[in-house]
């Protein structure tokens, strides 16, 4: 009794119209090439704020050398922020990288989704807020106390957003009622 062999699964040709809305998706890569010039101009912001904070160390107080490192540590984490969206969003939204398996692959890339992205982001974007928040009271004199409560109510606008989107990313990862994976 001789078995079958299995066909090899020929890929699907489209229709015309779902193929083109289908290869619309490499419209974005402008818009991730773009970021990536944008994260340049943080490099270059960077290297200027460094190069500014070591000509002027001796005649910068405590508090000014804090503000100081807590703007270069925004750029930083405004730079992760950026490398999130270029790299999550294209593998997610346009096409796989080809990465795999490579030793500098970051490891949230192997189950990276729009949700795990969106997730992440508001993560990134909390943590923006709490340096430009921390840098706001550690200079508060030059601040209103109506900025400073508008600068709270965003941050806390972030943090609710967040604690939501991660509960109904859950709750769509996780149904309720089904089994759980152990």
């Amino acid at each position: 009794m001789a078995s079958n062999p299995i066909p090899e699964q020929q890929p699907q040709t489209l229709r015309p119209i779902p193929s083109i809305i289908f290869a619309s998706r490499w419209l974005q890569l402008p818009l991730y090439l773009g970021l990536i010039v944008a994260q340049g101009v943080y490099v270059y912001h960077f290297l200027i704020e460094v190069w500014h904070l070591l000509a002027h160390v001796t005649e910068f107080d405590e508090n000014k050398i804090m503000l100081v490192v807590l703007g270069l540590i925004d750029v930083v984490m405004i730079s992760n922020l950026l490398i999130m969206v270029i790299v999550g969003g294209y593998e997610t939204f346009v096409s796989r990288l080809g990465i795999d398996n490579h030793p500098d692959e970051p490891e949230w890339l192997d189950h990276v989704n729009a949700g795990v992205l969106k997730v992440k982001l508001s993560m990134a974007l909390i943590g923006i807020s709490s340096i430009h928040l921390l840098k706001t009271f550690i200079d508060a004199e030059q601040r209103t106390t109506h900025t400073i409560m508008w600068q709270v109510a965003i941050h806390l606008a972030f943090l609710l957003s967040a604690v939501a989107m991660a509960w109904v990313d859950r709750m769509v990862t996780h149904p309720a009622g089904a089994p759980a994976k152990h």
